[in-house]
C-alpha cells in the first residue's frame, strides 16, 4: 500500500513509500482504552452495495486492513441487525500475538436477541457478549444468558442501551481496545455519545447510485474527526480519521 499521508508514525514510512506487514501494523496500532470504528463506503457515500451488504463493495486492500484491525482489537462491537444480515460468526485466531488467542465479539441489541451465528461456542474462536438494556424484559435476558452465559450478558440502561457504561464494563473485563463495525445506527449512536476516538474509513473506487444508507445513520453525531493516515492501493483509499485532542 502506498502512503499518501502519515501523521501517525512518520519514522515508519514517508509519503510515497510502500508499506506492508509489520509496518502496516505499526501505522494501525490500537491503543488501550480506545474505540475505533471500521467502515467502507463508495465514492458517492453508499455504505453497502445493491444487495444491502458490505461484501459487495469490499476490495482486497479493504479486506487486508479489516483483518489487521480485528487482529489488533480486544473486542468487535456490532449491532444485532448487522450481525444477522452479514452472517457474523465469532472471530477466528489472530495472526499476531495478542492478549488472547482470538478477539471477542460484543453484539448490541435492544431486544437481547442473540444472532444465530454467535449463539454457540466454537472451537478456536473468540467469545461472545451481549450488550443490552433492562427494558428487553426478563424472558429475553434469561434466553440470552442461557445461550451465552450469565456473566456475558451486560445489562446497561433501561429504555435505551447505555453504551458508555457498556464500554466501561467491557474495559473492566480486559476488553478496552474496541473495534466497532457498525452498522450505521450503532456507529451514529457511538459517535453521538462521544465514545468514538477514531474512524477507519475505506473509500472504494465505485459510484453505487441507488438509495443505500450512509455509514452512519440515525441520531445526529456532529463529531469532528481529522485525517492522520491515508493509504492507497489499486484505487482504494484507506483513511484513519482521529478525534482531535482537546
Amino acid at each position: 500500500m502506498r502512503v499518501l499521508l502519515n501523521e501517525i508514525a512518520p519514522r515508519t514510512a514517508v509519503p510515497g513509500t510502500e508499506v506492508s506487514g509489520e509496518a502496516l501494523a505499526v501505522l494501525y496500532a490500537h491503543p488501550e482504552g480506545w474505540t475505533r470504528a471500521n467502515m467502507v463506503a463508495t465514492l458517492d457515500g453508499a455504505g453497502t452495495g445493491e444487495d444491502g451488504l458490505t461484501g459487495s463493495i469490499n476490495t482486497p486492500p479493504d479486506h487486508e486492513v479489516y483483518r489487521l484491525l480485528r487482529d489488533l482489537a480486544d473486542v468487535v462491537l456490532v449491532g444485532a441487525g448487522t450481525a444477522r444480515a452479514e452472517g457474523y460468526r465469532r472471530p477466528g485466531p489472530r495472526v499476531r500475538p495478542g492478549r488472547t488467542p482470538c478477539p471477542d465479539v460484543a453484539v448490541v441489541s435492544r431486544s437481547a436477541l442473540v444472532p444465530p451465528g454467535l449463539a454457540a461456542p466454537a472451537r478456536d474462536r473468540g467469545g461472545a457478549w451481549m450488550v443490552t438494556r433492562a427494558g428487553a424484559g426478563a424472558e429475553a435476558l434469561e434466553r440470552a444468558r442461557a445461550l451465552l452465559g450469565a456473566d456475558r450478558v451486560l445489562v446497561h440502561g433501561d429504555a435505551e442501551v447505555d453504551l458508555g457504561a457498556a464500554l466501561a464494563d467491557l474495559a473492566d473485563r480486559g476488553l478496552s481496545r474496541v473495534l466497532c463495525e457498525g452498522g450505521p445506527s450503532l456507529l451514529a449512536d457511538v459517535a453521538a455519545h462521544g465514545l468514538l476516538d477514531e474512524l477507519c474509513l475505506t473509500t472504494v473506487p465505485l459510484l453505487a447510485g441507488g438509495d443505500a444508507r450512509r455509514i452512519a445513520f440515525g441520531v445526529p453525531a456532529g463529531l469532528e474527526l481529522r485525517p492522520r493516515l491515508i493509504l492507497e492501493a489499486g484505487g482504494t483509499l484507506l483513511h484513519r480519521f482521529v478525534r482531535p485532542t482537546p
